[in-house]
């Protein structure tokens, strides 16, 4: 079968099932895992499918893939992104990790650093640096969200205004081209936007899925981002805007 039929017929079968799987789909075609595994990834970097684990799901606007989903994709790439991250955080400070599978990651690069603060809304991540008994880990009480261990609400913002931090580090689940950093939930958006102004820097950590990706609530302009990291280059247009408003980019190698 033309590989271009095959994609089209991927795309059907995922909007009638929902998701699709690579054995499944090698056996309805009568091709190699291989081959599935590739035809999903350049329907993928398409923006036309979400890669999750086994398979693929069709791209949402309106909610976001679930959280062990969203944990086992662009695993790679997320540590590249937290590599980079975590070498611009210093010893001997504090700073507040946000909800979200990459900033997780950033907390796994942070078990060697010393004397640190760290503040979250992120239930995850105080079971990760826990292992660090150099780090003293603060926990921004709220609403818990069962579907990701995520803090949000009055309460949860009330506990990030006590603070003024010298570094954050927060994720979004989209960037569209105008530079705004998108996501699903508006009570976990006005944390963010707590957050932010309540730092001094902010590290936006970012894969490059998030811009083939919408979501419909805006947490703020990267503008607003003192870095960007990322796994691949921005759009040009994109890219000179953050040269405009002094943002800066890294792309983990």
């Amino acid at each position: 079968m033309v590989q271009s039929f095959r994609h089209t017929e991927i795309i059907e079968i995922a909007r009638r099932d929902g998701k699709v799987t690579v054995e499944v789909l090698a056996d309805h075609f009568g091709v190699t895992l291989q081959t599935i595994r590739r035809d999903l990834a350049e329907l993928a970097q398409c923006g036309k499918l979400e890669r999750v684990h086994g398979g693929a799901v069709l791209p949402s606007g309106v909610s976001n893939i679930g959280y062990e989903e969203r944990r086992g994709l662009y695993s790679e790439s997320k540590r590249r992104i937290a590599r980079a991250c975590a070498a611009e955080i210093p010893e001997d400070t504090s700073l507040f990790l946000n909800i979200g599978t990459s900033t997780e990651a950033v907390a796994h690069e942070l078990l060697n650093h010393r004397n640190l603060l760290v503040v979250t809304n992120n239930m995850n991540i105080p079971r990760i640096l826990v292992d660090n008994p150099d780090c003293d880990i603060v926990v921004a009480g709220g609403q818990l969200r069962r579907s990701d261990g995520g803090l949000i609400g009055k309460l949860t913002i009330d506990a990030v205004t006590q603070f003024k931090f010298p570094i954050a580090v927060i994720g979004c689940s989209a960037l569209d081209e105008d530079g705004d950093m998108l996501d699903f939930d508006v009570q976990e958006v006005n944390v963010s936007q707590t957050i932010i102004k309540h730092s001094r820097k902010v590290f936006l950590v970012v894969d490059g899925s998030k811009l083939k990706r919408s979501a419909p609530a805006r947490i703020a302009s990267i503008s607003e981002v003192d870095v960007i990291f990322t796994d691949q280059p921005l759009p040009e247009a994109l890219g000179n805007r953050c040269e405009e408003w002094g943002v800066r980019i890294v792309v983990a190698e």
